[in-house]
């Protein structure tokens, strides 16, 4: 299966009959991805505290601060408010180290994808959706808003620099990640859910960094694009792939597909660690199976509702 190498706006909006069955807040199904990795956290809406006021008959007795009480010597309890919104921002990475493909699509193409479905899911149930859309030239910003509009506009990012890769004369530069994740920090200052789409090439100590600061105020969710070519290296001397526009073949002999699988493994690892200790749950996402199918997976459900 020839791997695409672009992706169109009608793809993505046919997606939208996909952004179903999935849910980036809390309250997972007891056997996804989050539910047990570690605690890792996903806070959500959740509920924003308002005030402590005089118990009054109906009121809920769970709500009673029993502290407060002793304290004053009424009862009284505390009440909350669920929080209205919370702004999703969608990174995505379209540096040329995304232009690699073996099967089904390029992992450019499927960054896309993912953000069409996060964009799609969060205006369907209310929240504002925006993003920050790099490639090797330059950082594109899209304020989150609640509109269908915004969302296109943010759609309509990605594939400017979707298709970019694939020109003749593709991007060239020094943005980085690192470069991606410091514009992220001035938009998403507090209490938003930052989607960061990448294959997480070049990350360092520095990214390291600039994640744990992001983490702190806000909610991470890091979604790993990768291909199974790019990780193990399964297949015949002579197999074929496209890496940023040129085709290539593996070598023969096993001391190359093993050295090359052992370093995505080890890759792999190190990142998992380093966002499990910041509490930030981790989604690796193939570029060789329908991207949906694999977050509906992750998060523990079967298909749409």
């Amino acid at each position: 299966m020839k791997a695409r190498v672009t992706i169109e706006l009608d793809e993505l909006l046919q997606l939208k009959a996909e952004a179903r069955g999935f849910s980036f807040l809390p309250r997972q199904p007891v056997h996804s991805l989050l539910a047990g990795r570690h605690a890792s956290r996903l806070r959500g809406r959740g509920l924003s505290f308002e005030e402590l006021r005089h118990y009054q008959p109906g009121d809920d007795v769970r709500s009673i601060d029993w502290r407060a009480t002793a304290r004053r010597g009424s009862p009284h309890v505390r009440v909350y408010n669920e929080e209205r919104e919370r702004p999703v921002l969608v990174v995505v990475d379209q540096r040329n180290p995304m232009f690699f493909g073996s099967r089904r699509a390029m992992k450019s193409v499927v960054a896309a994808e993912i953000t069409a479905l996060a964009a799609w899911r969060t205006l369907d149930v209310g929240d504002r959706v925006g993003g920050i859309v790099f490639n090797d030239a330059d950082i594109a910003e899209v304020r989150p808003h609640r509109s269908q509009a915004r969302a296109l506009g943010l759609l309509h990012e990605v594939i400017r620099k979707n298709h970019q890769l694939a020109s003749s004369d593709p991007p060239t530069g020094e943005v980085t990640l690192n470069d991606a994740l410091e514009a992220t920090l001035q938009v998403a200052k507090h209490d938003h859910l930052v989607v960061l789409v990448s294959d997480f090439d070049g990350a360092d100590e520095e990214t390291r960094r600039l994640a744990t600061r992001l983490a702190a105020h806000n909610d991470v969710l890091a979604v790993l694009v990768y291909d199974p070519l790019g990780a193990s290296l399964r297949g015949r001397p002579g197999m074929r792939a496209m890496d940023r526009g040129e085709h290539w073949e593996i070598p023969p002999g096993r001391d190359f597909s093993q050295s090359f699988q052992q370093e995505f493994s080890d890759l792999l690892d190190q990142w998992r660690e380093i966002f499990r200790a910041l509490k930030v749950p981790m989604l690796p996402i193939s570029t060789d199976q329908p991207v949906a199918a694999q977050i509906r997976g992750l998060f523990g459900e079967t298909g749409p509702t």
